[in-house]
């Protein structure tokens, strides 16, 4: 399927005259991604500056590459970025990131298990054993725990931020054509004041928290772990406050809509399998509920269902890297500001890479086996693959299996529902009763 061809870029559609290939993307996104890949192989063109990469050994060598060859993904509505410019913010960063890591690894995402489980069960008690939307349950979940691990006490109207600004990304997401960040329309206006609504409020947590006038090692419930704003701070040399901030940022983004969508496809498996969900509450320990603390033992089975859930649903589906300067793309050239979207979800369900692969399989993760090559990649990889890797792993895990502990999943139109194939990956629609049965 690869079919490489030597020459300046890589096959593809040629799409309408003046439109292009962007309404038959809009139209059927996966559809039309898979129909190409079909006919051209695993890297196309999709117009004059973007490029579609469905080559693990590609993606993970555009992920990979030292300095800043390629850029992450850069803002919604940024027609032409200043390349030099997002590299220098790129660099920046990294010493911030560097002191995040001892705050992210696994040893600080295992301190919080008590309050992840606590934060879970009073949002599945306020459901109810009622029939509610899952991704909204999920987001409010996600967002809560992730305000309460980077600021404790302090996270009080945190999660109602991170609302916002999913909602005001949402129009970016679905949008067929883009406007420049100048143009006072709508969708740009609601971002930048969402934007600026978010920065400001953690702008003045972190000087509260440093000036000794918040709270600081103290999470929401009175524990006194630290949380990730104390540890940014406890940084050597100091690290600003905007550096704090722009560590924090993408924290709290992608803990709050990754584990969300993540959680919605399990409880789309689980609300189909009770035999693996009574396996979920053996390996846990028996039933439990609220007020009831989490698993001490370690759960195998239940992170094998989790990379399996990550494998056949990635929320971060396509992911988008910028070349910053000339640089190649196997026999190909890119020029600066090209695109290549890497097609993670067809590269996890690929024949080639992985056995029945679009079948969901816990098994095939047994005993710690490992991915097929760089065939598994739902939080990126490299120098700048997700910096909350494990504490995403660790809440997924323990969340999936205290839903077990908890009771059954029941859903009125799993059978019904489909992906949704934009922003994060996720079923659309999807509703259950997470249902209490304790015994």
């Amino acid at each position: 399927m690869a079919r490489w061809e030597q020459g300046d870029r890589p096959p593809g559609p040629r799409g309408h005259w003046l439109t292009g290939n962007t309404p038959a993307y809009e139209a059927d996104r996966i559809g039309f991604i898979e129909r190409n890949h079909r006919e051209y192989g695993d890297v196309f063109t999709f117009d004059d500056r973007t490029v579609f990469v469905i080559d693990p050994e590609l993606a993970h060598d555009v992920l990979t590459r030292p300095g800043n060859a390629f850029l992450p993904e850069l803002a919604p509505f940024d027609a032409r970025p200043d390349l030099d410019r997002a590299a220098e913010r790129a660099d920046a960063w990294l010493p911030a990131r560097r002191a995040a890591w001892a705050g992210l690894d696994r040893q600080a995402s295992a301190a919080f298990d008590g309050r992840t489980v606590e934060i879970l069960d009073a949002a599945l008690d306020a459901a109810a054993g009622r029939e509610t939307d899952v991704l909204a349950l999920m987001r409010r979940y996600a967002a809560a725990t992730i305000a309460d691990y980077c600021f404790g006490a302090d996270a009080a109207g945190v999660p109602e931020l991170l609302a916002e600004g999913v909602a005001a990304t949402a129009p970016f997401e679905t949008a067929r054509y883009g406007f420049a960040a100048w143009l006072p329309v709508r969708r740009n206006r609601r971002f930048f004041r969402a934007h600026r609504a978010f920065t400001d409020a953690l702008l003045s947590v972190v000087r509260r928290r440093r000036a000794g006038t918040a709270p600081t090692g103290t999470s929401s419930a009175g524990t006194s772990t630290p949380d990730l704003l104390d540890v940014l701070l406890a940084a050597r040399p100091a690290l600003p406050d905007r550096a704090v901030v722009s560590t924090l940022r993408p924290v709290l983004l992608g803990g709050h809509g990754v584990p969300a969508a993540a959680l919605t496809s399990l409880t789309w498996e689980l609300a189909s399998r009770p035999e693996l969900v009574a396996a979920l509450r053996a390996e846990a320990g028996g039933p439990a509920g609220s007020g009831d603390p989490p698993p001490a033992a370690r759960l195998p089975l239940a992170e094998a269902v989790v990379n399996e859930a990550l494998r056949l649903y990635p929320p971060a589906w396509l992911m988008t890297r910028t070349a910053r300067t000339a640089t190649g793309l196997g026999p190909w050239t890119l020029r600066p500001g090209d695109e290549v979207l890497i097609g993670a979800y067809l590269i996890h369900r690929d024949p080639r890479w992985w056995r029945r692969p679009d079948e969901f399989d816990p098994g095939r993760w047994a005993a710690g086996r490992p991915a097929p090559g760089a065939a598994f990649l739902p939080f990126g990889a490299g120098p700048r693959v997700c910096i909350g890797t494990a504490l995403t792993m660790r809440q997924l895990t323990l969340t999936v299996s205290r839903l077990a502990q908890r009771g059954s999943v029941e859903s009125s139109n799993a059978a019904s529902t489909r992906l949704r194939f934009a922003g994060r990956l996720a079923p659309a629609g999807l509703r259950a009763r997470f249902i209490d049965r304790k015994s």
